[in-house]
């Protein structure tokens, strides 16, 4: 176990779909583990399979700065959106860019655990964002294909207009 080598742009593992995860087993708890373990090395706060170069409906989130509220997404899809918000984005497989994205404000998300139990999730704001991100990722879609605009050097080192809508 430990962590896994993050896939980045160019690869053609980004822009593939991902199949369903069929096997609910001790591989995919090993898998969802390294992922975790992966991004928060990498002090991300979202992980998808393609990324770590596996086509299987997974992705792993936790926008808290203490690593206290780690999602494990199997098989997810978002069946209701709500709102908008715009923001700055990045993703550990892009790196040194980010970009203005417009994303739901709101989200509802259904997904498996690592046991194959189905759960749903509610979730606004950033967490909302992050999940949108990752299940792009499922898809084969990565935030520079969606985004309003790319960040400029300068601007990634500083403020934009569109922080103050948070």
């Amino acid at each position: 176990m430990g962590t896994r080598k993050i896939v980045k742009i160019g690869d053609d593992t980004l822009r593939k779909t991902c199949k369903k995860q069929e096997k609910f087993d001790l591989r995919l708890g090993i898998l969802l583990k390294d992922m975790a373990e992966t991004m928060y090395q990498a002090e991300g706060v979202g992980l998808a399979g393609p990324q770590v170069g596996i086509l299987r409906r997974v992705a792993v989130v936790d926008v808290t700065e203490d690593h206290s509220g780690l999602l494990e997404l199997v098989n997810p899809e978002i069946v209701m959106r709500e709102g908008s918000q715009t923001g700055r984005e990045g993703c550990l497989s892009v790196p040194g860019r980010q970009g203005v994205v417009t994303r739901p404000m709101k989200v509802t998300v259904q997904y498996q655990d690592r046991k194959g139990n189905w759960m749903e999730l509610e979730t606004e704001g950033f967490e909302a964002r992050a999940i949108c991100h990752e299940l792009d990722h499922l898809d084969g879609r990565l935030y520079v294909d969606v985004m309003d605009r790319e960040l400029t050097k300068e601007e990634i080192e500083g403020h934009i207009p569109e922080d103050d809508e948070q």
